[in-house]
């Protein structure tokens, strides 16, 4: 037995240290894959940055449309070589974009931190400008376009595409990019002072007076306290000079044919001296939603002449005020919705006549009492002539629709705006006179009336088709109509960029309609 048992233990030590010797030889077993992980604390579409306790999120959309009547932006037919309604007027715009959004969120001991950025590239029909002729105006400025010969430039300056760059280059615009954390937003994101649909009560439309809009962000500090109850207010201090400087006119420029192009003097902004100060209380429940807000805007103006012994106009604050109201599950059908909002501003224009609907305009038509017909008019923040103090430029406005979804894949929207300014006594007496009967414009022959106030009324009708989730067709019909107050006629000297030439025209309303066809795909 001892014999025996000898040889067993002699046996299964030698196994052992074969054993020992081969498992020394064979590679170190590899560890396991980091899978990545869904993150369920904020929503659908989170999951774990692998290594880390951050959560992330992509998403985006890429989209295909075309605009008729309109000039590179959505902005219907308002203003220069658009406004002038001839050859040179572009009939329609093509535009291509991707977009692509980053939110990440990370949970610490004060709270979530909050990264948020929205970057899209873009490819869009060029803005046209000047004449176009054979002898030297600049039309889609860049690579020459010979004519038949090779010998003249057909087109002075003509490129493929005056927007976005060279033919295969486009565009890259940065709409948010901001950090929040402990209550605080800092970066670029939608100013506090807008309603959450922005531009967008019901439309695709991006010119909807009545309101502002900073769909593209504006870089800002913000504090929000929320209050729990969807209750929250916001104080913020927010960039004037991106979006908010609808400008401080010095008349003592002004001119018939300058008021006629929309400009009623040369522009005097001055450096930036303080951002626009912006509170905001909201009321966000399941019923709708209820805001209120209130904005600061210095008007800082430069000199009255070139050089700083010409003197400058003070400092003039401007204010405004806005009040948005969302009614949600209406009884004419699930998911219908109505949004509406009116603002007031004095020396703060931007805030009703937004950015992406402009401020300027000089509309040309038909007449028949004259060569053709212009309207024109312009909403600054302020106007001034040399030696005087700032005058702020008075509007009011409201927007707003409807949109009733007709079942799971149709809806359609009705929507509508209207914003008017008002100018004061120093406006009125430099430009028309006492009266309306003198002054740069109103004592010009043929004018019989003269005033700078004016008003823009919009309508509009959308229909949505989403025949699979995340696809959606859609066409969007825009009327404008503007609503200027000078009538008579009146000689115009004409001008080489609309190739308008010098001949009288008859002071009258103004008119366009456009339309916007798109398909978007969200991710």
């Amino acid at each position: 037995m001892k014999l025996v048992k000898s040889l067993l233990l002699g046996s299964a030590a030698g196994l052992i240290a074969v054993g020992g010797a081969q498992a020394a030889d064979l590679p170190v077993k590899a560890k396991a894959v980091e899978y990545v992980k869904i993150c369920s604390l904020y929503g659908a579409g989170f999951y774990y940055i692998p290594g880390t306790d951050t959560c992330i999120k992509l998403g985006g959309y890429l989209r295909a449309e075309v605009a008729l009547n309109t000039n590179s932006s959505f902005s219907g037919q308002l203003t220069s070589n658009n406004g002038s309604r001839n050859r040179l007027t572009n009939y329609y715009t093509m535009r291509a974009r991707e977009d692509l959004n980053i939110d990440t969120r990370t949970a610490t001991e004060y709270g979530v931190v909050r990264t948020f950025f929205d970057g899209v590239f873009s490819w869009t029909t060029g803005n046209y400008a000047g004449t176009g002729s054979a002898t030297g105006t600049t039309a889609y400025s860049g690579t020459l376009a010979l004519n038949t010969s090779g010998a003249t430039p057909a087109l002075v300056g003509s490129s493929i595409n005056g927007t976005d760059g060279n033919t295969s280059g486009g565009s890259l615009g940065v709409y948010y990019a901001f950090i929040q954390f402990a209550g605080f937003t800092m970066g670029k994101a939608v100013s506090q002072f807008d309603a959450p649909w922005t531009n967008y009560p019901g439309n695709n439309f991006d010119s909807l007076v009545g309101g502002s809009g900073t769909v593209t962000g504006v870089n800002q500090f913000t504090y929000t306290a929320d209050f729990g109850q969807g209750v929250t207010a916001s104080f913020s201090a927010e960039d004037a000079t991106a979006y908010y400087q609808a400008g401080n006119l010095n008349m003592t420029g002004a001119s018939a044919t300058g008021m006629i192009g929309g400009s009623y003097g040369s522009n005097a902004i001055g450096g930036s001296r303080s951002p626009n100060l912006v509170g905001m209380v909201r009321v966000d429940q399941a019923w709708g939603l209820f805001q209120a807000s209130v904005a600061a805007h210095d008007n800082h103006v430069a000199y009255y002449g070139a050089t700083e012994p010409t003197g400058h106009p003070d400092d003039k604050w401007g204010w405004a005020v806005q009040l948005a109201l969302s009614i949600k599950n209406i009884p004419t059908g699930a998911g219908d919705v109505i949004n509406i909002s009116g603002v007031y501003t004095d020396g703060a224009s931007r805030y009703n006549f937004q950015n992406l609907s402009g401020g300027s305009y000089s509309m040309f038509g038909s007449s028949g009492v004259a060569y053709q017909s212009v309207g024109f008019a312009i909403a600054p923040d302020t106007v001034f002539v040399t030696g005087s103090s700032q005058e702020t430029v008075k509007t009011w406005g409201f927007r707003g629709a409807y949109t009733h979804n007709w079942d799971p894949y149709w809806n359609t929207a009705l929507y509508g705006a209207y914003a008017q300014a008002q100018f004061g006594s120093l406006a009125k007496t430099t430009l028309c006179g006492a009266g309306g009967a003198g002054g740069v414009f109103g004592g010009l022959a043929g004018v019989t009336g003269c005033n700078p106030d004016f008003a823009i009324g919009q309508v509009g009708i959308i229909t949505r088709w989403t025949p699979v989730k995340n696809l959606t067709f859609s066409a969007d019909l825009n009327w404008t109509h503007l609503d200027q107050k000078y009538s008579g006629t009146v000689g115009y000297a004409g001008a080489g960029t609309t190739a308008k030439p010098a001949a009288v025209y008859e002071l009258k309303d103004q008119d366009t309609i456009t339309l916007l066809l798109r398909a978007q795909r969200n991710w």
